[in-house]
């Protein structure tokens, strides 16, 4: 991925690729790890939808760490953790007509389809709602849980059994059985493509399956609803997804049971082999299975149509009766979706056409600076209220000093404002026409306004960083949040207001101080169940909760390490790639010791994973570079099994399992896309260089330098047929 790094073109194309991952990572964490956003859903899919675009343009720079591939919520911890069979992650997105064409020319070119074939696509509103995953188990509802982060979510099954009209137990019966030829599940004739008659066998539910859908509440419902929580003098809820939401997490069932909610089921995530054909179909049988799914969808392999139905559910939406915020499109075959295949995060065979951001103007009354985990002064415009979408916004993101002198800015402005679903909007513009000349200009602060450091903002970048570093508050007690969260050590009754506690009282001020605190604690006065709001049964809990995750897993722990640029994927791939913390440690500290002359081998080999460039390599040095974190990460082992890791992806009995795969020169039965897909979902680690690690290059037509390497170090090299031969006998 690095031989065009000498490209001046490429080279700009890096460095703002890495600006725009780093802002969405930002914005990520805030959304699912802070439960505080500070951006609409179109300014985050318009982050995205750059990220992508830079990705088309130059392919080497996809990677799989990639933050868009991030997905779903934390869960409560008043719920028990279910972790998917079939992890449940989210769409991609398009906005425009550009967008949409795209969409069709991706799936072409991945499965190597001449430009003029149809591609037969499902579509179908998108309910904004709570995501849910059914579970049934020889035809009973076992589980109903939430998304959560795509791979564990939030055990809601008894409040799901309150809501009406969804079957607790599937027919154990041929869905056809008794019924003529003619009187089968119906199937629009004349689509390309169309796969014929149903089999016999079709419509008998498998043995295990899991029902995905969205779970919702109408707007009549939602209106009602509020009208009684006013009445009551209870906090009303924003819009109809968050009443949804709130009302199905419910700790007494009795409260869910009080509220109208409703649930469309949309697809399947794991049904063993069992086969449903077709998109069409599978909606079809889940109907003939007792579901309610969405009547208004459309089946068409002509993209004018698709794009003509888009607009007249956009004219329409208001007379549906339930909030939706665009357009879901499938490719309608199954088998084709399988060989799509899915990235980090999201399927390549589906994409959410989202609609038109909401607007309003207002003013902007004061403009305000929070420091981030990373340190970085994003600063904030505090709103006069306004109603958006159903929802009253009152503060707005606006991004960094940049964005603020490009927009010109200022306290008091009358601004437009758009919203797209989230709490927190975007700041479209300035009506410069209705200033009086008493609005001011905001001077972004040269320090911290936490800790007093100096702010400064790196050449070349549009974010302003405190130098404080874990001296500074703000940057301290979120790196504690952050290695306490979900997907890092996930410590259950350490939620941000008792690390902020915690840090506030001075008893955990670095993260070894978590696992010391059971034994410190009878020297604090007064001791912890003493303190209000707690007693001994939650210290207890809390210290219970501690100690069962002493134990953690590798790529757990370097995500939980809060290294910048750092995020989930990019943490496995460095488990997957060094094995113990122990290796990862010495190569970081040695790839770290290089001088201006040549990089040494640890740092090549570094720079060889796949989805690490140069600045995330950088950051990753740099991080073992300090001796503070070496120190840090010293102690943190004293107290901890940092297990290593073990690859359980993929057939183990395969070829290709837990080996080093390269690809190189012209790929002709399959494209090189498709190929790295299939290696990685055998668990084979892809790599885009050769070296005495390599097991496998892949060599197409037109192969070059990587094929000669490969030969001088003894690398096995697979012609394509050969690879191919080899995946036919899995």
């Amino acid at each position: 991925m690095n031989t065009l790094l000498s490209d001046d073109d490429f080279n700009r194309a890096r460095q703002e690729h890495e600006k725009l991952a780093e802002r969405i990572r930002y914005h990520d964490a805030k959304y699912y790890n802070d439960d505080a956003p500070e951006i609409t859903d179109a300014e985050y899919d318009e982050l995205r939808q750059k990220l992508e675009s830079l990705e088309r343009d130059y392919p080497d720079l996809i990677t799989a760490d990639s933050p868009t591939q991030n997905v779903g919520s934390k869960p409560s911890e008043g719920f028990q953790k279910v972790e998917h069979r079939q992890s449940m992650l989210s769409l991609s997105n398009v906005f425009t007509e550009e967008d949409f064409d795209d969409f069709f020319t991706r799936i072409r070119r991945f499965l190597g389809m001449k430009n003029d074939e149809v591609v037969e696509i499902y579509a179908e509103p998108k309910i904004d709602g709570l995501s849910c995953n059914l579970t049934y188990v020889n035809g009973e509802l076992k589980v109903a849980a939430t998304r959560g982060d795509g791979y564990v979510g939030e055990d809601i099954t008894e409040n799901f059994k309150t809501l009406e009209g969804i079957p607790n137990r599937l027919p154990n019966k041929d869905i056809n059985e008794g019924k003529g030829p003619d009187e089968s599940i119906p199937i629009v004739d004349g689509i390309p493509g169309s796969l014929g008659p149903l089999p016999d066998a079709f419509g008998v539910p498998p043995s295990f399956i899991e029902i995905r859908g969205e779970i919702y509440m109408g707007r009549d419902d939602f209106q009602e609803l509020n009208k009684r929580r006013e009445e009551e003098g209870k906090p009303l809820f924003a819009n109809p997804r968050n009443a949804a939401a709130g009302s199905v997490r419910q700790l007494d069932v009795s409260l869910t049971a009080s509220r109208p909610l409703k649930f469309l089921a949309y697809g399947v995530g794991y049904c063993g082999e069992y086969n449903f054909f077709s998109q069409e179909r599978l909606c079809i049988a889940l109907e003939k299975w007792g579901f309610p799914i969405n009547e208004r969808s459309l089946l068409s392999g002509d993209a004018k149509e698709i794009w003509a139905f888009y607009n007249e559910i956009l004219e329409t939406r208001a007379d549906i009766p339930y909030d939706i915020d665009g357009i879901v499109y499938k490719v309608n075959d199954i088998a084709l979706q399988a060989r799509l295949g899915f990235v980090s995060r999201s399927p390549r065979w589906a994409t959410a056409h989202k609609f038109p951001a909401e607007k309003a103007v207002t003013v902007i009354n004061a403009i305000r600076i929070q420091v981030g985990r990373t340190g970085a002064l994003t600063p904030v415009a505090d709103l006069e209220p306004i109603t958006v979408g159903g929802a009253v916004i009152s503060h707005a993101t606006l991004h960094n000093e940049d964005e603020i002198r490009r927009k010109d800015i200022r306290v008091g402005d009358h601004v437009v404002i758009q919203r797209a679903g989230d709490v927190i909007p975007q700041v479209v513009e300035v009506i410069t026409e209705k200033r009086t000349g008493k609005e001011t200009e905001f001077v972004f602060p040269q320090t911290c306004p936490v800790c007093d450091s100096i702010a400064i903002k790196p050449e070349g970048e549009a974010v302003t960083r405190c130098t404080g570093g874990l001296i500074c508050a703000a940057q301290a007690v979120e790196r504690l949040k952050h290695f306490v969260s979900r997907d890092a050590f996930d410590i259950e009754g350490m939620g941000t207001k008792v690390v902020q506690l915690f840090w506030e009282k001075e008893i955990i001020k670095t993260p070894d101080d978590i696992f010391t605190l059971a034994d410190r604690n009878k020297d604090f006065d007064p001791p912890l169940e003493n303190w209000e709001g707690w007693g001994e049964k939650s210290v207890e809990k809390l210290f219970e909760n501690i100690e069962k995750r002493r134990i953690i897993s590798l790529d757990r722990f370097i995500y939980a390490l809060g290294i910048r640029l750092v995020g989930q994927a990019t943490a496995r791939r460095l488990a997957q790639t060094y094995t113990s913390f122990e290796n990862l440690k010495d190569q970081m500290v040695k790839a770290g010791k290089k001088d201006d002359l040549f990089e040494n081998e640890a740092y090549e080999n570094l720079l060889s994973i796949d989805d690490i460039g140069q600045t995330m390599a950088e950051e990753i040095t740099a991080f073992f570079a300090e001796h503070h974190n070496i120190d840090l990460l010293n102690a943190l082992q004293s107290h901890l099994d940092i297990q290593n890791f073990e690859r359980v992806s993929g057939n183990a009995d395969n070829p290709f399992f837990d080996k080093t795969v390269v690809f190189t020169g012209t790929l002709v039965q399959m494209t090189r896309a498709e190929a790295k897909a299939k290696a990685e979902s055998l668990g084979a680690k892809v790599s885009g260089s050769v070296s005495a690690k390599t097991d496998y290059v892949v060599a197409g037509e037109s192969a070059g330098s990587k094929l000669k390497k490969a030969s001088e170090l003894g690398v096995s090299v697979l012609s394509e047929q050969e690879w191919l031969d080899k995946l036919a006998e899995i």
